[in-house]
């Protein structure tokens, strides 16, 4: 789920622990409509299995791994089931939060089944009519068993119709506030976010870092062709948001584009502290135990006077915020930057963040789906 990714970005040890999964690892895939009826018994029994091994293994997880936060990703939407879960955690001291989605929009309901339900495992390679039939009855299942959240006890969030309205309960702490604050500015139409460095600057040709450099002229180039590479890769009737940082370069690469455009102070580049101006090679002259300190972990690494990548990370989490609630974006922005926001997208690990190939002259594009965040990458033919 979206926001296990994003808690994990964040630096929270965060594992979800899907019930389907169970179900299909011990009752095998495909299982038709008829498995979910609450009047067949074999059904019942089969489905409260996988949960409770679920459930075991997520407090095996607590203990054992010292995690923070799980999901515990099943329909649990019968009060018997809710009250199976909270004795659980209650005996072991875990918190619990219900997310509960509800969905009265049957045009919602059919995009939800055709753009996530049918990229489930259990309609691989089953035809897609047949599927959404079958997925429809299913839901008429749990609607017959279904029951609400109303226990005025509970901890919990009612999602309705995509968070066109949003009922809180008893919601205390940070973790509990920032889940509910990102699941509020998510929504569901497709979009895509497109990624590009700036043009080559001046700092580049010389191997430096930071500093607030012009373009060089092949920057200047990359410049003037990203108009054209836009519109061909977005099409005309898609309207776009270009978000830059405060610095000359990204503002410069942005130039010759017509759409409506935002700076960030943000989405300006890592901070370098004294480090700023210098090559790394005269880093490594002038403070060879920083240069030693950053090879050997990169991501914590911290410039004197600067920030480290978890800074960054930080730093960003109001930029990710207004990303998810926007519809298509271009962000022109600085290589680190770039690797951050990549890797929340693509649920990079912080290990493997700052080694994140993101060239010169090429457009990144992202299309987010429920499974996966599609990539395509763009190089314009200009040397850097």
């Amino acid at each position: 789920m979206q926001f296990c990714r994003y808690l994990q970005w964040l630096g929270i040890t965060t594992k979800v622990f899907n019930v389907g999964n169970y179900r299909r690892k011990l009752h095998g895939a495909h299982q038709l409509h008829d498995f979910f009826n609450p009047a067949n018994p074999d059904g019942e029994r089969s489905r409260r299995e996988a949960a409770v091994e679920a459930l075991e293994d997520m407090v095996y997880w607590f203990k054992k791994e010292q995690g923070v936060v799980a999901l515990y990703d099943a329909t649990n939407s019968t009060r018997s089931r809710r009250e199976m879960l909270m004795a659980e955690c209650k005996k072991h001291d875990i918190q619990v939060m219900f997310i509960e989605s509800v969905c009265e929009d049957e045009a919602l309901v059919l995009h939800n089944i055709m753009s996530v339900k049918l990229k489930s495992p259990d309609y691989k390679d089953m035809d897609p009519e047949q599927a959404v039939e079958d997925f429809k009855a299913r839901i008429f299942h749990y609607r017959e068993a279904y029951e609400s959240i109303t226990e005025e006890n509970l901890t919990y969030i009612k999602l309705i119709n995509v968070g066109s309205q949003v009922i809180i309960n008893h919601i205390q702490g940070y973790l509990q506030s920032r889940i509910v604050y990102y699941l509020m500015n998510l929504h569901i139409a497709p979009r895509s976010i497109f990624f590009s460095r700036h043009g080559e600057s001046l700092y580049n040709v010389m191997g430096k870092l930071g500093g607030d450099s012009d373009l060089s002229a092949r920057g200047k180039q990359y410049a003037k062709s990203l108009p054209l590479l836009i519109a061909t890769h977005l099409g005309n009737s898609e309207q776009l948001t270009v978000w830059t940082s405060t610095m000359k370069r990204t503002i410069a690469t942005a130039e010759h584009l017509t759409y409506p455009k935002l700076a960030w102070k943000a989405l300006d580049e890592l901070d370098a502290g004294v480090c700023d101006g210098m090559t790394y090679e005269e880093i490594e002259e002038q403070y060879p135990e920083d240069f030693a300190n950053r090879d050997e972990d990169k991501f914590n690494y911290r410039y004197r006077g600067g920030e480290s990548y978890r800074d960054v990370v930080l730093r960003l989490e109001p930029v990710i915020m207004e990303l998810e609630r926007q519809r298509n974006i271009l962000i022109i922005g600085h290589q680190a930057i770039l690797r951050c926001i990549y890797a929340y997208f693509m649920n990079h690990s912080h290990e493997k963040l700052p080694y994140i190939k993101i060239p010169l002259h090429t457009v990144i594009q992202l299309t987010p789906s429920a499974y996966t965040c599609e990539e395509k990458r763009f190089k314009v033919d200009i040397e850097a």
